[in-house]
């Protein structure tokens, strides 16, 4: 019982969000749900090298495009099926955070330095992305629209939200298995003390190299399944710091190192920025704006963030409940 509990809780929250677009049949409350679902892959990605790791990164944009690009450039250039190409995709992310882990890390960088590093590869990756014609240059890659199961292009706008929430769940569940498995303790000790890990034995740098790029593998599926959901894509979208911004923010902000965590900060970020801007009328920067709030006050009065704030209020809750 006390093992399948853990990840039930998990089961539970999926099986409730799949319901809303049930009850929700809105596209554009819909389209927030896939929208906020994207990120919230993309953030678990880096919560695992951040979280969990210690090793905070500015540029996983570069993950994320490297996703996107591959998964529209093996569609309209090399004819390859939608869904072998999001795989190949996401093992091209994979690879290239093997590659900018192993760069970085066999450098010994850390901290800042990585993290400083990391933003100079996505900045590259953008600029090159930007003048290549491979990548469509400026203009960006459209994929053609051709509505099929078979293509992954759906007419309902539910099948795209269930998909993300079944890869999200999926991806919870093995942050779960990793929290209790030997390479989840090792991955935090390197996290609480890296010189210490190394002296007791741990292979510090196969742990950060492994956590890279499975961390690089996740966030490249996010990209690829943007890809698949908008038909488009271009450097500002693909390598843009904005998923790089949200995809950091989201743990901090719903529980950094924690699974529900990612999740909780993808939904509150994305439903937060949409009530902004239908409030005060799509003023540009407002939504970034109460992004800067939302952090300032989860740093100052919840620093374990949303989660941990829910955790406290419960635990409040049940001890003032008469017995």
């Amino acid at each position: 019982m006390s093992t399948a509990r853990p990840y039930g809780a998990i089961a539970i929250t999926a099986l409730l969000l799949a319901l809303l677009p049930v009850v929700v049949q809105s596209n554009t409350v819909i389209n927030a749900l896939v929208t906020a679902m994207i990120i919230a892959l993309a953030a678990q990605g880096w919560n695992l090298l951040a979280g969990y790791g210690g090793q905070f990164s500015f540029g996983h944009a570069a993950f994320f495009g490297a996703g996107a690009y591959g998964n529209a450039i093996l569609q309209t250039r090399y004819g390859i099926n939608a869904y072998a190409a999001m795989l190949a995709a996401t093992a091209i992310g994979a690879l290239v955070g093997a590659i900018i882990g192993y760069l970085s890390f066999r450098s010994g960088l850390r901290g800042s330095y990585f993290a400083l590093i990391t933003l100079a590869f996505a900045e590259v990756f953008r600029i090159i992305a930007n003048a290549t014609p491979v990548t469509g240059g400026a203009a960006g890659t459209l994929i053609k629209l051709q509505v099929s199961a078979a293509n992954f292009q759906f007419a309902s706008r539910a099948i795209y939200f269930w998909i993300i929430l079944a890869l999200v769940t999926a991806v919870m569940l093995l942050m779960r298995g990793i929290e209790r498995s030997r390479f989840g303790a090792y991955l935090v000790a390197v996290r609480e003390n890296e010189n210490a890990a190394a002296a007791l034995g741990v292979d510090t740098l196969d742990i950060k190299l492994r956590a890279s790029t499975l961390s690089a593998a996740m966030t490249a599926l996010a990209g690829a399944f943007y890809v698949q959901y908008f038909l488009f894509v271009d450097s500002s979208i693909a390598f843009g710091t904005w998923i790089s911004v949200e995809a950091l923010l989201a743990p901090i902000i719903g529980g950094l190192g924690t699974v529900f965590g990612p999740l909780l900060g993808a939904l509150a970020l994305h439903f937060l920025g949409e009530f902004a801007k239908a409030i005060a009328g799509r003023i540009p920067g407002i939504d970034l704006a109460l992004f800067g709030i939302l952090l300032v006050l989860i740093i100052a009065f919840a620093r374990d963030g949303l989660q941990g704030l829910l955790t406290r209020l419960s635990r409040l809750w049940r001890a003032r409940r008469p017995a």
